[in-house]
Order: C-alpha cells, then structure tokens, then sequence
C-alpha cells in the first residue's frame, strides 16, 4: 500500500473509490491534461483510468500513486513509476489550476523526489516534460533536475527527459514530514 507522505500544505493519500468525480475532472480539465500522456482522453477513458489504479496498480502494488489534496479537498494526482522513456523510475505529477501559482507543484514535485531517493532508494529520479510547459520545466529546474536528452515525439512534438540525482536540501526536506502509513 502507498504510503502517505505530508508537506507543509499537502497530504498524499492513496486514492479512495468516492475520489472518481474529482479524479475525471482533473484529467478532462484540458489545461491539465494537454500536459499528461498523450493529451485529453475521452471522460469514459478518465473513468477507465481511474479504476486501473484499483484493479491494477493498487491490487498488483505497480508502483505508487496518489490523490494529492490541500485543506481536505483534491487539488492534484501524483505518482512515481518506472517507465521505458526515461529508463528508471519518474515522477509524474499534475494539480488543478486553481492550486497553480501558489508553489505548490513545487512542494510536491520535491515531496516525490525525496520519496524516491531516500525511502525508495533510488540513486535518480526522472521527469518527462512536453518543451512547451515552460512552468513545469522552470519548477523542476529550479529543485536539481537537469536536461538530458529530447524525445521526438510521433506527432512532431518534443518532451524534454530530465534527471535530478540529488537528495533535496536539508530545508526542503524539513517541509516534506513524509509519514509512512
């Protein structure tokens, strides 16, 4: 079972079945979603998705995933995975754009980093990010990742493969308080 991991503003939690509504707003909210995977998915692919991560990635223990939340309510998705485009394990990550703009993507994004490279043990952790999210790119930039190679993407587009092999710094650790549960 995931474990539950705090910062100073944000709880992870793994995903409960009454998160579905809020779940497929996130993803069929097209700013959010022209970010993730291959673009916006049809709500019925959404509501597909969200019960994979019952039937597969929970039941299978794949690999984390969670619902992020502020002040008790869903505000973003998280997960951290091993992936074939990066060659190791990523994080992937996405709020919903009323969480935008308050630097919480980057608490999140250090909260996963940390996870992955102290409890998990991992020596990097990845990110894949489309060139154009110049705000994803500037966020993770900012906490240690560093560009190392673009990906042609099929449809013309490029995604930048990022790596931070850094533990975050001993202040960005404190807001992290992860808890296992």
């Amino acid at each position: 079972m995931n474990p539950l991991l705090r910062t100073d503003r944000l709880l992870l939690t793994p995903y409960t079945p009454a998160d579905e509504e809020e779940f497929v707003a996130l993803f069929q909210d097209v700013r959010v979603s022209r970010w993730m995977g291959d673009g916006p998915a049809t709500e019925a692919e959404d509501r597909a998705l969200f019960g994979r991560i019952f039937t597969k990635v929970y039941a299978e223990d794949r690999f984390e995933v969670w619902a992020v939340r502020a002040d008790g309510a869903l505000v973003g998705h998280a997960e951290i995975k091993p992936t074939e485009a990066s060659g190791g394990h990523e994080i992937i990550y996405a709020l919903a754009p009323p969480a935008w703009g308050h630097g919480l993507g980057t608490e999140l994004a250090l909260a996963l980093v940390g996870h992955g490279l102290t409890t998990l043990g991992l020596t990097e952790v990845h990110a894949t990010v489309a060139a154009e999210n110049t705000a994803s790119l500037a966020v993770l930039g900012r906490i240690g990742f560093e560009h190392v190679r673009d990906i042609q993407e099929d449809d013309g587009s490029t995604t930048r493969l990022l790596t931070c092999s850094r533990a975050p710094a001993p202040a960005e650790r404190a807001t992290q308080g992860q808890t296992q549960a």
